[in-house]
């Protein structure tokens, strides 16, 4: 075979490479490719120290080393959070588990707010524009979860300020959004 057609060979079985521990990420796969990736490394090195004439094909050739170290280095790290628990697929499945056994705290739980409150509506969106314009993640924050926090705090400061109601605005001190009461007497 010329180098020219063992680089198109290489290009497959990396591309191949990269579906398969995809796969394996995903949990399709039950094993991780480690054959498959000795094949490929095995076909890398053969034109590691060959000096390739061809500027395109030498091109090419580098860019598919590069391609399969900057892989290596993104399955080591997922390898990694795999081993340590920290991975998302593991995560999501460890929540499910633990999601069946509690039952008895689930029905518990009371319910929080209104299905449609428009003031925490408000709020909510408010809170969420104010992160995204301090360039925070606005992933982990739900409706359930600001609506948690009012009315965990709205008893308190009712208590506190001596009023009927409390109104909660979004300001931001020290690039921070943050949920701010005022009391209110009518």
């Amino acid at each position: 075979m010329g180098v020219q057609e063992d680089i198109a060979r290489l290009e497959v079985d990396l591309r191949e490479l990269i579906i398969k521990y995809e796969q394996y990420f995903f949990g399709i796969e039950k094993r991780e490719p480690l054959r498959l990736l000795d094949t490929v490394e095995r076909a890398m090195r053969r034109y590691q120290n060959v000096s390739i004439p061809n500027t395109s094909q030498r091109f090419k050739y580098e860019s598919l080393v590069s391609t399969l170290s900057v892989h290596k280095q993104k399955w080591t790290r997922t390898n990694r959070l795999i081993e340590e628990g920290k991975f998302q697929r593991d995560r999501f499945r460890m929540s499910l588990h633990q999601k069946d056994t509690p039952k008895e705290q689930t029905a518990a739980a009371p319910p929080s707010k209104p299905a449609h409150d428009p003031q925490l509506d408000t709020v909510y969106q408010q809170y969420i524009d104010a992160r995204r314009a301090c360039n925070l993640p606005v992933e982990n924050v739900t409706r359930e979860k600001v609506a948690e926090a009012i009315s965990r705090q709205k008893p308190a400061l009712m208590e506190k300020y001596r009023c009927k109601d409390v109104d909660f605005v979004v300001v931001i001190e020290g690039g921070k959004p943050s949920l701010k009461a005022r009391p209110k007497n009518s």
